[in-house]
């Protein structure tokens, strides 16, 4: 299959809505879980999770709406994305407990990052690494499954 040049950069211009979506998303994430477990002092789990879950929201809409500009199925493409999100989360908390506890990254002291101090640095240092396996799969599960696009070049089924 040959892809010309609007295609191309069409595709261009898709994968770059993705990434600031992708940038937004980190962010939320990020946020929510520095502000849950290090300044609320809530549990590793419960605010990883919340911070996901609150990603992921943001995520199925702007990626539906602004992204892949689907008008496909809304119920099937969210059970899609929720699936996949549930299957890279549990990536994801998987890479977290080998790093916190089988590696134990829990103890870092909490100014491994001269220039950054924090609270609970080994635990934030996780979150962002367990974060890039979770972006990984998420984004070839959701181009390949969720949305994926047919060889005529239409979202979807």
């Amino acid at each position: 299959m040959k892809i010309d040049k609007a295609e191309a950069r069409q595709m261009g211009i898709q994968l770059l809505k993705y990434g600031v979506i992708g940038v937004l998303n980190t962010l939320i994430t990020l946020v929510v879980f520095y502000l849950l477990n290090t300044r609320l002092g809530l549990s590793y789990g419960i605010s990883n999770v919340t911070g996901y879950v609150l990603g992921v929201i943001n995520s199925f809409l702007w990626n539906r709406n602004w992204v892949f500009k689907t008008k496909k199925n809304f119920k099937r493409e969210l059970a899609l994305f929720v699936c996949g999100f549930l299957i890279c989360l549990a990536l994801q908390l998987c890479v977290s407990w080998i790093l916190l506890e089988g590696l134990g990254w829990k103890n870092l002291p909490d100014d491994i990052i001269p220039f950054f101090p924090m609270q609970k640095a080994g635990q934030n240092i996780v979150m962002v690494l367990a974060m890039v396996a979770y972006t990984l799969a998420n984004y070839m599960y959701n181009r390949t499954v969720t949305f994926r696009v047919d060889p005529k070049g239409t979202p979807g089924d």
